[in-house]
């Protein structure tokens, strides 16, 4: 998702999502059309004591139902950093925290190993939600009925926090509560297997909530659905192909360099794309005598040089490198490929010379293999490519 970084908490980069600019003002004018209903619901839920005659006149609702919404997604941000914190205390790499209009996103560099990390870590969200709605509601309790805005912006705040709570226990996966589904499945079986059962009953969860908000007219509902049964499908895709690249090194799945085509800088542009049509390659690697210059593709050619061909690959070539060591776990090329966006990365050995390129189709062979329950490469020999 498009998104915007607006700082950092605790060293972990906070973005906003473009859907959370969208949504805002949309769900604070929703809370600000319904704060005598909800101001009533409080008083009898929470026992407020709000005078709801003093919140409905003027701007108040509206200027109630902002503060509100914006009170409802800094708890959300509290919640995911709650996760956020507590995997970083068992050593997991934090990418960022993204605010968007389903919530809010903790991004892992990695997933924990141990199924009581990921306990821990998926609790941690719900109990800070829960933590939350006590102070608020505690905070309701002590503040006296001359105060009926801080009332109502408090009194909704600890309902919609324990209610946040509650729904992200459900066991939709890969939501808080079907992680601790998976979590608890890992401790007699493979990650990969608790995890294919902890996304089927995500996904026949997502089928029930999406009936019910379309019987419900509930487009959130629906939203929420899709969500969480495209996420469970992505979820088990990443963790089979963990499974399948376990043991094995760059090294073992990369196209040596010595069987790579290669251009150099004074290449024409001409000649290049000529080489793709024959090849059937749309990257390449960038050879000058001191060693690896850089990377031209397709896309390169396309955005750099559109109408003039007369140029060299020195003109449209890229020399911000993604690379990898030849040594590295296979699943690093996989993190790369999938971080940076791009087809291909090319591996290095220590002294910085190429020593081959890992592209996605590199990957998908291997994932290939192991869907079809064929010995590994990593475990006996190198793949052949």
């Amino acid at each position: 998702m498009a998104s915007v970084r607006i700082g950092s908490l605790f060293g972990i980069p906070i973005k906003l999502g473009a859907s959370f600019l969208l949504v805002l003002p949309v769900l604070a004018y929703l809370i600000g059309a319904q704060v005598g209903t909800t101001a009533e619901l409080l008083n009898g839920l929470l026992g407020a004591g709000i005078d709801v005659a003093a919140l409905t006149g003027g701007a108040r609702p509206w200027l109630l139902g902002a503060a509100a919404a914006l009170g409802l997604f800094v708890s959300v941000l509290l919640h995911e950093l709650g996760h956020s914190l507590v995997a970083r205390r068992y050593g997991l790499a934090i990418e960022s925290i993204t605010l968007w209009f389903l919530g809010g996103l903790a991004q892992f560099a990695e997933l924990p190993d141990d199924w009581r990390h990921e306990l821990v870590i998926a609790v941690a969200g719900p109990a800070v939600s829960v933590a939350l709605g006590l102070a608020g509601y505690a905070a309701v309790l002590a503040l006296p009925e001359t105060a009926p805005a801080a009332l109502f912006v408090l009194g909704y705040l600890a309902l919609l926090n324990v209610a946040l709570a509650a729904f992200n226990m459900l066991p939709g996966f890969p939501m808080d509560g079907g992680r601790v589904l998976r979590a608890l499945l890992s401790r007699n079986r493979s990650r990969l297997a608790a995890t294919r059962i902890a996304a089927a009953v995500g996904k026949g969860f997502a089928v029930l909530l999406g009936l019910a908000g379309v019987l419900a007219f509930n487009l959130f509902w629906v939203l929420i659905a899709f969500f969480i049964y495209v996420a469970a499908s992505g979820e088990t895709r990443q963790v089979l192909m963990e499974a399948a690249f376990e043991g094995l090194t760059v090294g073992e799945v990369m196209t040596p360099a010595a069987e790579l085509d290669t251009v150099t800088p004074e290449t024409p542009l001409a000649e290049l794309l000529d080489r793709m049509v024959r090849e059937r390659h749309t990257g390449y690697p960038v050879l000058a005598d001191d060693g690896l210059a850089g990377i031209v593709t397709l896309e390169d050619v396309q955005e750099r040089a559109p109408e003039d061909r007369d140029g060299s690959v020195a003109d449209v070539m890229s020399t911000e490198l993604v690379t990898v060591s030849r040594d590295a776990e296979a699943t690093e090329a996989l993190s790369a490929l999938q971080r940076e966006g791009v087809g291909r990365v090319l591996v290095t050995d220590a002294d910085g010379r190429l020593a081959g390129l890992v592209s996605r189709t590199d990957l998908m062979t291997v994932l290939e293999i192991a869907r079809t329950g064929g010995s590994r490469a990593g475990r006996s020999a190198p793949i052949e490519h």
